[in-house]
């Protein structure tokens, strides 16, 4: 027969086991196995109860520490949260990540830089087609038909530029008599 104790070899029921089965180990033990299993509980239980206090203790002294540094909740939270991040961001996963993300923000980079110098290209070759040379010399004669002894001149920007500010006056001037109704 195998000695009782600590290194006993018996299985212990897992939550959800039937009840029934705990209450039956306590008969197949002797009267001493229980009794020294009783002071076993006792003891553990006491040290426990003293690492209890000792650990108050700790955490009381550990205060008074603190408070004499003058470190108070906000600045540990700080440093806790900075300790934090610098372990999140020293983990190979977050390295990856963020080579990964930076990787795909320059290869972005690249082609929205590509896609304007298209963009750019092909603003250029329509304004050096025929139809918009035709267009702008139109609106150029307008331009100083509209704007009497002013000379023919300026680009396209100007152009509209002026046609929008005539456009303003103009209603600037139509809503002037009916407000004063």
């Amino acid at each position: 027969e195998q000695p009782h104790g600590l290194l006993q070899t018996d299985s212990i029921p897992e939550v959800g086991e039937d009840a029934a089965a705990t209450v039956g180990m306590s008969d197949m033990l002797s009267e001493e196995e229980q009794d020294e299993l009783r002071k076993e509980l006792a003891k553990v239980e006491e040290e426990i109860q003293t690492l209890s206090q000792v650990l108050a203790a700790k955490e009381k002294h550990l205060a008074e520490i603190k408070r004499k540094l003058g470190i108070n909740s906000l600045q540990e939270f700080k440093q806790n949260i900075t300790k934090s991040w610098q372990d999140v961001t020293s983990t190979t996963a977050y390295k990856k990540t963020s080579e990964t993300l930076s990787q795909a923000g320059q290869k972005a980079s690249a082609a929205f830089s590509s896609v304007g110098s298209v963009i750019t290209k092909k603003f250029e070759d329509v304004r050096n087609s025929p139809t918009f040379k035709s267009f702008e010399e139109k609106v150029e004669n307008l331009k100083s038909k509209v704007g009497g002894g002013k000379p023919a001149g300026g680009d396209f920007g100007e152009v509209l530029n002026s046609a929008a500010s005539a456009s303003a006056t103009e209603a600037i001037a139509e809503q002037t008599p009916e407000e004063t109704h």
